[in-house]
């Protein structure tokens, strides 16, 4: 196992050298690598892409563990926070907001989304709580591969893990009636505080012939902070539909 980075968080690689488990006994192991803490904090660096557009920024990111998620740029020019009861964000920039449910990000990713599928992503977390099913286990590329011994009518998904981690390292779930296809791949993860944590993150939506690519690199992460979540709309601000 490789360890490289500074002393608050350090990259993890794994050594791939354990590929005898069964898929019982993976879900059990994966289970055990569940972050555990009650808020987080990071500079997150966001980079979109779709068609010829890119966009880049570095915002401030805090979390409340199954409460809240928060994102502020520079100044608070736009700020955004999701609860699992809401999505609502602003832009000083045009003086615009949003208030809404996760039909956004739903739309976004081409699959059905809500808070809780919205945080595994971040935390690395399986989509789909893999206790609920049984699994096949088989190996790619020195990986496991879990898929569903009975697949979901509507779309496919399988789940790769790092061997030595027990960590998701790629989720893949596919409609092929629909030509959607999604995949977040955890591409590094970091130790912090003895939790083990993304450090970089891909995400590819594909429907049709339109591709969107999202990479989310945490940088700076601490643990169990005393931490506010400050977000009010501003006045006169002009309300905009997704």
């Amino acid at each position: 196992m490789g360890f490289t980075g500074c002393k608050s968080s350090k990259t993890i690689t794994g050594d791939n050298t354990n590929l005898k488990l069964s898929a019982k006994q993976l879900i059990r192991e994966n289970a055990k690598t569940s972050p555990n803490f009650k808020t987080l904090q990071s500079k997150l660096k966001i980079t979109y892409s779709e068609g010829e557009k890119k966009q880049s920024h570095t915002v401030n990111y805090r979390m409340e563990k199954d409460k809240v998620l928060w994102m502020s740029a520079t100044f608070g020019i736009i700020r955004a926070k999701i609860t699992p009861e809401s999505v609502a964000f602003y832009n000083k920039l045009d003086n615009t907001y949003f208030e809404g449910d996760f039909q956004y990000f739903s739309k976004l990713l081409g699959t059905e989304l809500d808070f809780n599928k919205v945080q595994n992503i971040i935390l690395g977390e399986a989509l789909f709580n893999l206790k609920d099913e049984t699994y096949n286990v088989s190996v790619h590329q020195g990986n496991y591969v879990l898929q569903p011994q009975n697949q979901r009518e509507l779309f496919e998904i399988f789940f790769l893990l790092n061997p030595s981690l027990y960590k998701v390292t790629s989720q893949q779930l596919s409609q092929i009636a629909q030509q959607r296809h999604l995949q977040i791949d955890y591409l590094a993860h970091q130790e912090v505080d003895k939790q083990l944590l993304p450090e970089h993150v891909k995400v590819i939506a594909v429907e049709g012939a339109s591709e969107m690519i999202a990479e989310l690199e945490f940088k700076s992460v601490t643990l169990n902070e005393d931490l506010r979540f400050p977000f009010k709309i501003p006045s006169g601000f002009k309300k905009v539909e997704l």
